[in-house]
């Protein structure tokens, strides 16, 4: 079957998907633009090309591309750097430019070297970040902006505006959010088995609709408890085609070799390029086809969702997780989905402004906080736990990092504790010695590094004259020459101790032993055909 019939065949999911998808980007583009100090209306154009552009251009099936938090410390101080806005955007459209010739140079790669336990860690760490920020939303405190990863120093600690919002309770707002997040878990367990067309009815839609439904009763019954100005979404409302045009803005191109502005590409392109990376690899393992995003084409499709952003006056774009994770819980199959919710952003915003300006932000944030939850489900912390430590501390050091920095430093963070725990597993495994008595077998194994030699120096050294000692190095794929002379060095001492030593080596791979090495006149090691030799002293 082609893919545009499979495209056609998924329309059924991928409809419903991206009304849910659309629901949850139009609150974040605004919360992005805000916190990054740029025109509300950048973080639209930025959802529209992350949508539309990147979805038509990448492989990847079910990630969402638009403006993302975790750039916003960066957006925000290469604004107030550079004269304005304008010549911004040009470093948008460059940072395009090099993510581009990253994708051409195929160093995509890099994400396949984030273990799976930091991916987790990200995703449960960036639901929890979901909840802290959006629970002040969802009682009515809307005095801060809303994100999905994370809130910049300047704006407030997630955890103070946390806690500041309980004292700052509009009965209204904890009412109308309070119902649509009950209903939410409600509707999850209606549909749970159910077949047909009341599994295409997306939540967050009829979420929507009782949240203006309850706006609208507060506005008929007691109109000074309604809610107004800032607790309802926010957009701009052009009254012609022409002042809708005008919302749009277009680079200074007189700055494109101005130094800040090159500086700012580079950066961006760096941190865009991996956060990416990094969204793509926890979307993959989201998916519940298992398909796998071609790395390299992802960094291309990003690079020029980028330079189409930039060339409109956009925010720089990435993969981000909570809008393809929405995607992915929604039940989307393929980009189908992706691409529709970046139209959906743009005919909405073009022409009924008016009507998305009804929806209380207390309804999106009951969204929001049910995606969080499903990304950070205590059963996924007891499953890491009976992992072992291992996987376990990795995964909550991740989350820990997040929480107390920002996206990239905490995954960083989280992927040199793994690095941690595979260097010490694989440490430990490589060097195996049991003893009976005067028998001693000392068994080498995977990869035997020179980190192993003092191990391996101190267990030789403890062998009693008289001895007999094995040394198996048949399991090992990779023997470094500092161990190679520690253990010829024993064996070339050990006659003067009356200790009988036995090699066994695979002429699969070369140890680089010494073939010559004798010991009261027998070969120590031989050049054996089948691959495996015994040979005593």
């Amino acid at each position: 079957m082609s893919t545009r019939a499979n495209y056609f065949k998924s329309l059924g999911s991928d409809i419903p998907a991206s009304i849910v998808v659309f629901l949850v980007a139009l609150p974040l583009c605004l919360g992005v633009a805000l916190a990054s100090n740029a025109p509300p209306f950048s973080g639209i154009i930025a959802g529209i090309a992350g949508g539309v552009v990147v979805g038509l251009m990448s492989k990847s099936h079910l990630s969402v591309s638009g403006p993302a938090a975790g750039l916003t410390a960066i957006v925000a101080a290469a604004i107030a750097l550079v004269p304005s806005y304008e010549v911004f955007l040009v470093a948008v459209v460059l940072a395009g430019v090099l993510q581009l010739i990253l994708g051409i140079a195929k160093l995509g790669i890099i994400g396949d070297y984030v273990p799976n336990s930091v991916i987790k860690g990200m995703l449960a760490a960036i639901g929890l970040i979901l909840i802290l920020n959006q629970v002040p939303h969802l009682l009515g405190d809307d005095s801060h902006f809303m994100s999905d990863e994370g809130v910049i120093p300047e704006k407030g600690n997630i955890f103070q505006n946390f806690f500041s919002a309980f004292g700052n309770i509009n009965s209204t707002a904890l009412i109308i959010g309070g119902v649509c997040l009950a209903f939410s878990f409600i509707w999850e367990k209606i549909i749970a088995g159910k077949k047909g067309f009341i599994r295409l009815v997306p939540a967050p839609l009829l979420v929507v609709i009782i949240a203006i439904s309850g706006n609208y009763f507060f506005t008929q019954a007691s109109p000074e408890q309604a809610l107004s100005g800032n607790h309802l979404v926010n957009l701009a409302v052009a009254s012609s085609p022409s002042e809708f045009f005008s919302l749009f803005t277009m680079p200074d191109w007189s700055f494109i070799l101005n130094k800040d502005v090159l500086v700012t590409a580079v950066t961006l392109a760096l941190v865009a390029s991996l956060e990416s990376l990094l969204s793509i690899e926890a979307v993959d393992d989201l998916d519940p086809y298992q398909r796998v995003t071609p790395t390299n084409r992802e960094l291309k499709a990003q690079g020029v969702g980028n330079i189409v952003s930039g060339m409109f006056g956009g925010l720089p774009v990435t993969s981000v997780i909570v809008r393809s994770s929405a995607n992915v819980n929604s039940g989307a199959k393929t980009k189908a989905s992706t691409i529709m919710h970046g139209l959906l952003l743009l005919l909405c915003v073009a022409f009924i402004p008016g009507i998305l300006n009804l929806i209380p932000n207390a309804a999106l944030a009951a969204i929001l906080i049910f995606t969080g939850y499903k990304l950070a489900k205590p059963v996924l912390f007891v499953s890491f736990y009976k992992k072992g430590w291992d996987q376990f501390l990795p995964f909550v050091i991740t989350i820990i990092a997040i929480l107390a920095t920002d996206l990239l430093k905490g995954v960083i963070i989280g992927i040199g504790v793994g690095l941690f725990f595979a260097f010490r597993s694989n440490f430990r495994k490589a060097v195996f010695v049991v003893n009976d008595d005067d028998r001693y077998l000392i068994r080498l194994r995977k990869d035997v590094s020179f980190l192993n030699k003092a191990i391996i120096k101190k267990k030789l050294e403890q062998v009693p004259p008289g001895a007999n000692v094995v040394i198996d190095a048949f399991r090992a794929d990779y023997i470094d020459r500092d161990v190679i002379e520690t253990i010829e060095d024993f064996m070339i001492s050990a006659p003067l101790k009356n200790i009988t030593v036995e090699l066994i080596k695979s002429n699969m791979v070369d140890q680089g032993f010494d073939e010559k090495l004798t010991s009261n006149g027998a070969p120590l090691i031989r050049s054996h055909s089948k691959g495996i030799e015994h040979a005593k002293s």
